[in-house]
This record gives structure tokens, C-alpha cells and sequence, in this order.
């Protein structure tokens, strides 16, 4: 078992809470009337100004071109010590997510205000609470802006190309392992963390002169190393982001009670992995999330 029993379950109930938000989220930017009008899904307009436009047969292809050509980026910065550009880059990634996410409940200037005060919370002055409450509503607003330019084929060979990317760079190039390390490093992590010891809430990173305390901890799809005293069980932003994108292309095409089925799967699929993974071993996350994703797809096809 990757974790204790306590920190596997904190980590799939904030993972399961994450798609169900996402999936509130994607559903409160569906245009109503517009949808009644032309018969089929349309989605209302972004406040921070259009959507990407794609073909929807295969928008899977800019994305996981997106996905690869960010992981080297991220990795050629931290490799030549920028790591305020990454911050930069990240502070924008997180605020504009956030605006998404937050307008689909309150007024566009009000979610502007807590994207801008989060995100500057989350990168400058990072604690559990913070780091972990806007994990929770970013990937539903990377699925707001993006549901819209997939169907069911395209989330689902995305799906694939993700896993297989995620099994080669965990297992054969391991880079992904040298990302999340870099991530820590930075103190800027995209993903759930949940340390195994908390004071006030506060985020114990590993620091350099720890390397010889070395212990394994898990991370986005993997695990790194880091100091006992900064042990944290970490959940990667791709592993919460891919299926919930899935979830919204079943509400799109599906309707909202279909939907609703895909995160419990996922929940499955990670759930097996923390189960079945031993402690000091890296594992990809993805295969095993895609597998129960399909495997909802196939229930919710049946009770449709």
C-alpha cells in the first residue's frame, strides 16, 4: 500500500470532491436556451475571452502536444535555475483557471478577486488548506474551457495517448519523476499534498541539506525522494485534470447523470493503484484512472 490507510483516503475523497466539482462547474457554463435551440450542447462564454478553437475529431492532438512540449519547458527552466519564470507562468495558469472556475457561481469581478488572491496565496505564502482548496476548483476550470472542443472519440483516444505518455515517462525516461522533484524544489506543486505531519496547517518542503535523510513519498503518478520530516503523499494535477475532461465530454454528449458515473470509476482506478502499489516503487497514475474511466463509460452506456 502506497499510503496509510488515513492519507489514501483523504487523498480519493478530495480527488472524487475535485470531479464533482469539475463537473458543477462545466455544467453551470451550458447556455440553456442556446442548447434548446440548436438541440445539442452549447456552452456560454468565458470571462477571460474565447475558447481555443479546435476540431473536435481531433483536438486531442494539440493537447498532448501541449502536455509534452509544457513537461520539457517546466523542466528546461528548473534545469537553468529559473524557477521565477515557472512561478510566473504558474501564478497565470492557476489565476485564469480560477476565474473560470469561481464565475460559474459568483459575478465575473468577485471570482476575479479571489482567483488573484488565491493564486498570490498559493504560489507566495503556500500552506495545506490553501494549496488543496484551489486544487479543487482549477482542473473544473481547465474543463470549462476545454470540454467544449472534444467528443467522446477524441477524450477518449486523449485518454489513451495520456496514459501510454504517462507508463513511458514514469517507467522509461522516468522525466516525469525529475518534474515532480523540480516542482518540489520550487516549493510549487500542481496537484493535491497531503503531508503526514501538519502544524498550523503549514507545507513542510524538503530541503537540500536533508538529502541524507532519504524516505519515499508518493507523487502526481510517482513517487520522489524527500526528507522523513517532509513526507507528503501528492496527487498529480494530470491525474485529476484528464478524467474530469472525460466526465465533462459524457455531459456534453450525454447529459448530467451520466456524467455523475465517471468520477466514482476514476476513484476505482486510483483507488486500486494506492492499494495494490508498494511503498517504494513509482507507478503512472493515468493507465489505471483510464481503465476506470472506460469502465464508467461502459456502465453508463448500459443504464442509459
Amino acid at each position: 500500500m502506497k499510503h496509510n490507510l488515513a492519507i489514501t483516503s483523504i487523498l480519493l475523497v478530495i480527488f472524487l470532491l475535485s470531479q464533482f466539482l469539475g463537473i458543477a462547474i462545466v455544467y453551470n457554463y451550458i447556455d440553456v436556451q442556446k442548447s434548446a435551440e440548436t438541440g445539442k450542447t452549447e456552452f456560454e462564454a468565458l470571462p477571460i475571452g474565447e475558447r481555443p478553437q479546435m476540431d473536435e475529431q481531433f483536438s486531442y492532438i494539440p493537447i498532448i502536444i501541449m502536455v509534452i512540449v509544457g513537461t520539457f519547458l517546466v523542466l528546461l527552466l528548473m534545469k537553468y535555475n529559473l524557477q521565477w519564470v515557472w512561478k510566473l507562468w504558474f501564478l497565470v495558469a492557476v489565476v485564469l483557471a480560477l476565474i473560470v472556475a469561481f464565475t460559474a457561481f459568483i459575478p465575473a469581478k468577485y471570482a476575479l478577486f479571489g482567483a488573484l488572491v488565491f493564486g498570490a496565496w498559493k504560489i507566495f505564502k503556500p500552506n495545506f488548506w490553501v494549496q488543496n482548496f484551489t486544487e479543487l476548483f482549477v482542473y473544473g476550470g481547465l474543463a470549462a474551457i476545454f470540454v467544449p472542443v472534444f467528443n467522446l472519440w477524441s477524450v477518449s483516444v486523449l485518454l489513451i495517448l495520456i496514459s501510454i505518455y504517462d507508463a513511458y515517462a514514469v517507467w522509461k525516461s522516468k522525466h516525469m519523476i525529475t518534474l515532480a522533484q523540480s516542482q518540489t524544489k520550487s516549493k510549487i506543486f500542481a496537484g493535491l499534498l497531503i503531508p503526514y505531519v501538519m502544524k498550523k496547517g503549514k507545507l513542510s518542503w524538503p530541503k537540500a541539506k536533508e538529502k541524507n535523510k532519504i524516505t519515499e513519498v508518493a507523487t502526481a503518478n510517482k513517487t520522489v525522494s524527500a526528507s522523513k520530516k517532509a513526507r507528503m503523499a501528492m496527487l498529480g494535477g494530470g491525474d485529476m485534470a484528464f478524467p474530469l475532461l472525460f466526465a465533462g465530454t459524457v455531459l456534453k454528449q450525454w447529459g448530467l447523470w451520466p456524467s455523475l458515473i465517471i468520477p466514482f470509476f476514476a476513484l476505482l482506478g486510483l483507488g486500486a493503484l494506492l492499494f495494490w502499489a508498494q511503498e517504494k516503487k513509482f507507478y503512472p497514475a493515468m493507465p489505471f484512472i483510464s481503465a476506470g474511466c472506460f469502465l464508467g463509460l461502459g456502465v453508463a452506456w448500459v443504464l442509459a
